[in-house]
């Protein structure tokens, strides 16, 4: 079954509030749910705008109230400060027995959707919508118990050669395998869902250019927080010989520019063509698989 064009048009259009703040926050998290919009396109010759309204009334309430009963979230008022997410949907009918519920939850704070999603249930009585609302609160709940991915500049991988190796072809042939490893590194990062990719492209500093944010002392972080990252991350292969090299990574805090994370292979591996994957290794052991 196809949802038709006309349901719920005011969710393609979101608002986002004002940023959250932590400061001055009560330990519960905030969380702000406008009523839910109804839309009956069943074409039912009977009216039931009044038993909708009741049943939208009450599922409203129970969602609010399951998620006020867990002591981790507290509901606010949409139009008041400190909300950490925001939960937004509407219901729509569609024919007599079956209908739609499309439910958003955004984290105000990083101003991301961190669930989007499209429900569909059988039957028009009070005890269809009890079961719909069981079902929609505990999917609410398990997103906002989901962390928002960390928004995370991969600035390109450097080379650090001390094999005084020839130009040329050999520097073409490297240029063409840190591209590799950077692109595979981001992938793996972006797939694995704990971060969102922010785009670098736009960065035009020299350091970044010259690609020399490892003698930077930390530039790297401004950067990235213009960008509007939350952390960033830049990697190194070190050429011991041309069959043998080492490499490491580390992520810092774009505001703070503390080091929250690295990792350094430790061992010579093997030739240029094997970059790529020890590069992936590292970093998903230590940012990914760890956690």
């Amino acid at each position: 079954m196809h949802l038709s064009r006309s349901i719920l048009p005011a969710l393609l259009l979101i608002v986002f509030p004002a940023a959250y703040s932590p400061a001055g926050a009560e330990a519960a998290i905030g969380v702000a749910m406008d009523d839910f919009s109804y839309t009956d396109t069943s074409a039912e010759p009977a009216n039931q705008t009044a038993a909708h309204e009741r049943r939208l009334s009450a599922f409203m309430a129970a969602l609010r109230r399951d998620i006020g009963a867990d002591g981790r979230y507290r509901p606010v008022a949409s139009a008041q400060g400190g909300a950490a997410f925001k939960v937004i949907g509407g219901i729509q009918k569609t024919s007599t027995l079956v209908q739609w519920a499309k439910v958003a939850v955004i984290d105000v704070g990083a101003r991301k959707l961190v669930m989007d999603k499209l429900y569909t249930f059988r039957g028009d009585n009070d005890e269809s919508w009890q079961r719909a609302e069981m079902f929609v609160s505990r999917e609410i709940m398990a997103a906002l118990a989901t962390p928002a991915p960390v928004a995370l500049a991969v600035f390109e991988f450097e080379l650090e050669d001390t094999t005084a190796a020839s130009a040329g072809a050999s520097a073409a042939s490297d240029a063409s395998y840190l591209a590799e490893v950077t692109a595979s590194v981001r992938e793996a990062l972006g797939r694995s869902g704990r971060y969102r990719l922010v785009d670098v492209a736009g960065a035009n500093e020299q350091a970044v250019k010259a690609r020399a944010l490892r003698d930077c002392d930390g530039c790297e972080t401004a950067i990235a927080q213009k960008l509007g990252a939350d952390q960033s991350l830049i990697g190194v292969v070190r050429r011991v010989s041309r069959t043998e090299y080492t490499l490491g990574f580390q992520v810092r805090d774009a505001r703070t520019g503390a080091v929250v994370a690295r990792g350094d292979s430790g061992l010579r591996l093997g030739a240029d063509y094997s970059w790529k994957r020890g590069a992936v290794r590292l970093v998903s052991e230590r940012l990914v698989e760890t956690r």
